[in-house]
């Protein structure tokens, strides 16, 4: 297991700036997840942690070892790329033993190794086959076992499951957990797709115009963004925009678009202009006679439109002339009409402008 240290990491392509100032630890055996929009420096980090770019400032340390001016081989950080990169005229296990022979060093245990690597990714059945023979998913776990089987310091993996269609994709995510916390190694994963991250890391480095916006635990981001910018990426949210109205003992009132809601919280002075972020999840549809719990916000308004998802139905409900999106699971809900939102106080969470 290695720890990792990025150290005022910069990186500039002519007048463009891909990289500013980024600082990072990640500990050993850690999965960490690069996270953010196209163009955002997720891809560019990677390889420069991989040493495929150097970068324009800063340092990179493995086990407080500065590796900022060594190549790839010489650090010993191994990366996955989304086209897997097997040898067509090779079997599995000729391509997961490709890198120990490239690397030379004693043939005794060699064979040992590749097994072993075979066994980690469950593909010992199939060592014989072409990849043409497997399925994407098969083939995804080839590469895996490649790049594991000459013990990288760390382990990275350039959008992995972005060649693999919806249901291969759902079912990989807890594949590639699986090996890559049995294995133990240091692993920096890069990904657009948020539910990818949220359903595999440990942490996520959440980037914007090539700087961190925020890191922390899947839930922490998702429960606590610290901007509206990570409140929207990470999942669906909504946004409204408001004024703190007054500041109480267990949280704040703030006037907003759709009516004034207490959040829980401590939003600063009050009169400062805020951004209220409530999850779609955390709203609930009344509709008829139905009880309402006297601590929680109400707001009136009308369906005005259902998606069904399957386990769960989308409604966008217009409340003074905003459109707020409701999600309900089970079966399709049968909203319609007027009705009243309700929101606890605890699920509006209170970001700055």
């Amino acid at each position: 297991m290695t720890s990792i240290e990025l150290r005022h990491i910069g990186k500039r392509f002519g007048s463009t700036v891909a990289l500013e100032d980024v600082n990072l630890q990640i500990v050993p055996g850690e999965l960490l997840f690069l996270l953010g929009p196209s163009g955002c420096g997720k891809s560019t980090l990677l390889r420069i942690i991989a040493g495929l770019l150097e970068p324009s400032g800063g340092s990179i340390l493995f086990d407080d070892v500065d590796v900022t001016r060594l190549g790839t081989e010489q650090r010993n950080a191994v990366m996955c790329f989304q086209n897997y990169a097997l040898w067509p005229h090779m079997t599995v296990r000729q391509n997961v033993g490709f890198g120990l022979s490239v690397r030379g060093g004693p043939a005794d245990g060699r064979s040992a190794r590749v097994a072993e690597a075979l066994r980690m990714v469950q593909l010992e059945a199939y060592a014989d086959r072409k990849p043409n023979a497997l399925s994407g998913g098969q083939q995804q776990r080839a590469a895996l076992a490649r790049a594991m089987v000459v013990a990288p310091k760390c382990l990275l993996l350039d959008e992995p499951l972005s060649n693999l269609d919806a249901k291969l994709r759902l079912e990989m995510r807890g594949e590639i957990r699986r090996i890559c916390k049995s294995a133990g190694y240091t692993t920096i994963y890069v990904t657009h797709d948020q539910k990818e991250a949220l359903s595999i890391a440990d942490r996520i480095v959440l980037l914007q115009d090539g700087r961190i916006v925020q890191i922390g635990s899947p839930a922490e981001l998702y429960y606590h963004p610290k901007s509206a910018f990570v409140a929207d990426f990470i999942g669906q949210t909504n946004l409204l925009n408001g004024t703190v109205e007054e500041t109480l003992s267990d949280g704040v009132r703030v006037r907003t678009e759709v009516g004034t809601l207490k959040a829980a919280g401590n939003a600063g002075k009050d009169r400062r202009a805020v951004v209220v972020s409530i999850r779609p999840e955390r709203i609930r549809i009344l509709s008829g006679g139905a009880a309402r719990s006297p601590a929680a916000n109400h707001l009136a308004g009308k369906v005005i439109e259902t998606i069904f998802l399957g386990e769960v139905s989308e409604h966008w409900v217009e409340v003074k002339g905003h459109r707020l999106k409701a999600s309900c699971s089970g079966p399709m809900r049968e909203a319609s009409g007027d009705v009243v939102l309700e929101i606890d106080a605890g699920d509006c969470v209170v970001l700055p402008e």
